[in-house]
């Protein structure tokens, strides 16, 4: 045997044709999303996410106040929702508790969150559904808290009187919320079912909680809010059907920086 031969370390050698068919499945689950994000990011660079951003130093400026003895109330005041509190109040604050951040969890947790999915969902599905999307998941959250209190722990959909004193703060509900949402526009499926089981897996298995419970709340109200927006489209005459899976919207600064390489 030669010294080269003998060198050489024989391993595993993959199927014939599952590499390209793995490629294939990733590409077709993730390709379009991901040539928007990257031609957003090459033509406009931070200038795509400006929502994203400004809700990373809220969540920044949150977490600054509330760690102080000064700020800590005024965040509460501002920012925090109990479901033993009225509800005009707790919809009042709703907004703002997407960006306080949970104190028993680190923040930067919710900074990686916010502006990983917050980011994507920015340049995917544009400023005004990133928003809408967000504030229903945090209000599906919020508003099950209080359905589950009612319903009692007698029942698995149901909570213990005593969550209705625990703060529920934090962007996790939006996050899981946008995620879907951004699948079901781009026809990621098995990564929008993977999100969904994997809610209900947390709250089986993990983090059998409000926050777990809230999570699932806000995937299937997203869900039904898909189902909505699919009828709706396909009951659209054909050439006027909305184009999933692309941009859906041009920006201005995209449209500036296009003009002024032509000039």
């Amino acid at each position: 045997m030669s010294a080269a031969g003998a060198g050489r370390r024989e391993g595993p050698v993959p199927a014939r044709g599952e590499v390209p068919l793995l490629r294939r499945a990733a590409r077709a689950e993730w390709g379009p999303l991901l040539r928007t994000v990257r031609a957003a990011l090459a033509a406009s660079r931070l200038r795509a996410i400006p929502v994203t951003l400004t809700a990373v130093v809220l969540t920044l400026v949150f977490q600054f106040v509330q760690n102080q003895a000064w700020g800590y109330q005024t965040v509460q005041n501002i920012g925090s929702v109990q479901a033993d509190e009225h509800l005009w109040l707790a919809l009042l604050r709703t907004p703002l508790s997407l960006f306080v951040p949970a104190l028993d969890l680190p923040v930067w947790g919710a900074l990686a969150q916010i502006l990983v999915v917050f980011g994507i969902a920015e340049i995917c599905v544009g400023r005004r559904q990133l928003l809408a999307v967000a504030y229903l998941a945090t209000l599906a959250g919020t508003m099950y808290a209080r359905i589950g209190i009612w319903i009692g722990p007698v029942s698995p959909l149901g909570l213990p009187d005593s969550d209705k004193y625990v703060t529920d703060t934090g962007p996790s509900a939006a996050v899981v919320g946008l995620a879907v949402f951004v699948c079901w526009r781009y026809r990621a499926w098995f990564t929008c079912a993977a999100v969904a089981v994997a809610m209900v897996v947390e709250v089986v298995s993990i983090k059998n909680n409000l926050a777990g419970k809230e999570h699932v709340a806000a995937v299937l109200v997203v869900l039904v809010l898909c189902g909505l927006c699919e009828l709706r489209r396909r009951r659209k005459p054909g050439p006027g059907r909305q184009r999933l899976g692309a941009p859906p919207m041009k920006s201005s600064t995209l449209r500036r920086s296009a003009d002024q390489r032509r000039s």
